[in-house]
């Protein structure tokens, strides 16, 4: 199958400019994060939660602490994997009248925090999941707001399904996936044999232990410009990000990696964010910030390192193409009713009509080429679709087949086997049997051809639904 994501030639809407080389970590004493310290920033900025991954000793919890120092915030730090709920809230006493509880607060209760560090988080009891839920999440605890909190942190080692070494973190667990998805960002500590000579002589300094982080307030004046500038900006993000996040979105969707709407929008404020920090837009930067916004590391799901390159690849390429923008949303759209939407509102001409129907049919897995192609070419032949000839005899190439099934049905049966037929053609029977009418006929005439042509079916149910909606669209758009 030919990959989805196509390599193409971008004119950008915006220059790329190079990023100013001032790095405020170092001056934290901090070493070994430069290439991610735009996401560490950008979320400082957005006032998302951040957690951080990777190997003891690799300095999360001390870039973590010094953050809070530099910024001179009331900080609270808990290890997960110890931490009691009277930790947190501190011990409840009742009004005298009874009317209400309140909590006795010791040095190391949240309530006053501007920020909190959840170490171990990996290992944290599950009956202490939900409550660090809300924190995360919502900046609450037992449903009272933490007015003060404005960073929410976390640290945790590679869970142990995920590490692929010989490494052995025993009791980290992968994260549930509704937690994992309320932080924003993703950054890995980058290990010993990545560091550079420079960053290696820096951190084995003596002098870095126990030291107090002060850069004399650089990264604080900073952060609180940043800050302003995000807040005003907020409300008027720019098109290339909208563009970007969105095809992120799309193509992650069509390799079978999912991200939730939720996480389409943390990206969003992410981006925006960083472009405040170095101030310019970067690729690299971009590219930086969807590797570190994917949340499924943390549960054991790393998506493939060449899909999420492809990913951005085109969703780049789409967003800085103006004139071919169009075409990138038609191709990156998941539904093919959603393809059609893109069709009739943006095709500028039939010729790009054609050339778009043709990169289509050449990269769409050949299940939804052939559903794209039925349920075009009865509008497109008729002239209600801006598509050209040469589109329309592309789609006739492939819808013809369908419409004139001829061929036969054959499976292999293993010797001493009783006669049952194959698991792909019970899925088609099941979902032709809840069909009727006009829709039956369609669903039968199209599965039955991809039997014949033994093109496989990834999900029979919801590309019929996805059809019959593309049908619909078209009936109720163009179609006279």
């Amino acid at each position: 199958m030919t990959s989805p994501f196509k390599k193409r030639t971008a004119t950008p809407a915006q220059p790329t400019r190079a990023e100013p080389v001032k790095r405020y970590l170092p001056a934290l004493g901090v070493y070994g994060f430069d290439a991610l310290e735009a996401a560490i920033l950008a979320s400082l900025i957005t006032e998302d939660p951040l957690l951080l991954i990777g190997k003891s000793g690799t300095g999360k919890t001390y870039l973590l602490n010094s953050l809070s120092e530099a910024l001179a915030l009331e900080h609270r730090h808990y290890n997960a994997s110890l931490i009691s709920f009277d930790d947190l809230v501190g011990f409840p006493y009742p009004e005298a009248d009874g009317s209400a509880v309140r909590f006795l607060e010791t040095p190391a209760t949240v309530w006053p925090a501007q920020s909190v560090l959840i170490d171990e988080i990996s290992r944290c009891k599950p009956e202490h999941q939900n409550r660090l839920f809300a924190l995360i999440h919502e900046r609450r605890i037992q449903g009272i707001a933490l007015d003060k909190l404005r960073f929410r942190w976390a640290a945790m080692n590679p869970p142990s399904i995920d590490q692929g070494s010989d490494d052995d973190y025993i009791g980290s667990e992968p994260l549930d996936p509704a937690l994992a998805d309320r932080f924003s960002l993703f950054v890995t500590a980058t290990d010993w044999d990545r560091l550079d000579g420079e960053q290696r002589r820096a951190i084995a300094r003596p002098s870095g232990e126990g030291r107090i982080a002060d850069d004399g307030g650089v990264l604080a004046g900073a952060l609180s410009d940043w800050r302003a500038s995000f807040c005003a900006r907020i409300d008027h993000c720019p098109e290339l990000i909208l563009d970007y996040v969105t095809s992120v979105a799309n193509n992650l969707l069509l390799a079978g990696v999912r991200i939730s709407p939720r996480r389409v929008r943390l990206i969003a404020r992410s981006l925006l964010a960083a472009e405040i920090v170095i101030g310019a837009v970067s690729e690299r930067v971009f590219l930086t910030i969807l590797q570190c916004s994917l949340p499924h590391q943390t549960y054991g799901h790393t998506p493939d390192k060449a899909i999420v390159l492809a990913t951005h690849r085109a969703a780049w390429d789409a967003a800085n193409s103006s004139e071919q923008a169009w075409v990138h949303a038609f191709l990156a759209e998941p539904r093919i009713a959603g393809k059609f939407q893109i069709l009739i509102d943006k095709c500028p001409s039939p010729d790009a009509g054609s050339q778009a129907v043709a990169q289509l049919l050449a990269q769409e897995r050949p299940d939804r080429a052939a559903a794209f192609a039925f349920a075009a070419y009865p509008a497109a032949s008729a002239g209600h679709l801006p598509i050209g000839s040469e589109g329309v005899n592309d789609l006739a190439r492939v819808a013809s087949a369908i419409l004139e099934v001829d061929g036969e049905i054959t499976w292999a049966q293993p010797a001493g086997a009783t006669a049952e037929q194959p698991e792909e053609l019970t899925r088609i029977a099941r979902v032709l049997s809840t069909l009727g009418g006009a829709r039956l006929s369609r669903a039968r005439q199209f599965f039955y051809h991809c039997l014949v042509a033994r093109i496989e079916i990834k999900n029979p149910a919801a590309l019929e639904v996805d059809i019959e909606d593309a049908v619909s669209l078209l009936r109720l758009r163009v179609l006279p």
